[in-house]
């Protein structure tokens, strides 16, 4: 079941970089964008991540927090960050358990087969920790603009 607009944020654990538990209700009492991208080091994945961190001063000018999630190591997360030099926090959740609550773990196909993986998917909450917009099946070109948009609206 993913979550829906209106809905509170979960009150579950991704991994941070530094290998740490971080809470998604650390995060009720600003405005929070969170991400679930496919993989570190991929072409559409850096993409977003770039443009995310382009716009991470003007997300941080209106108190917003940005975190993108992928089930990629916090290792692999660490060394993404560096070759980009990107400005925005990435988590894992090697599980999957966090991708599952948002129904972002999806049945895709490629080339005629079938298999499960991320759908690239965008979560605004407002500061009291209630989705305000979803994004689901995100294509990259614009999105960081429009979530931007959606933020400063709240």
């Amino acid at each position: 079941m993913a979550l829906e607009e209106g809905g509170m944020i979960p009150d579950m654990e991704l991994t941070g970089i530094d290998g740490q538990p971080l809470s998604l209700r650390s995060h009720v009492g600003k405005p929070l964008v969170l991400y679930f991208y496919p993989k570190d080091d991929t072409p559409g994945c850096t993409r977003e991540a770039q443009d995310f961190s382009a716009h991470a001063a003007a997300f941080a000018a209106i108190g917003v927090n940005l975190l993108g999630v992928s089930a990629d190591s916090p290792t692999k997360h660490k060394k993404f960050i560096d070759k980009y030099s990107l400005a925005i926090p990435l988590a894992s959740d090697e599980g999957n358990e966090v991708i599952e609550a948002f129904g972002a773990w999806v049945e895709k196909s490629m080339y005629g087969k079938k298999y499960m993986g991320i759908d690239r998917s965008t979560f605004l909450f407002d500061a009291e920790g209630k989705l305000a917009r979803a994004w689901r099946k995100v294509r990259v070109p614009g999105h960081a603009e429009e979530v931007l948009a959606a933020a400063k609206a709240l």
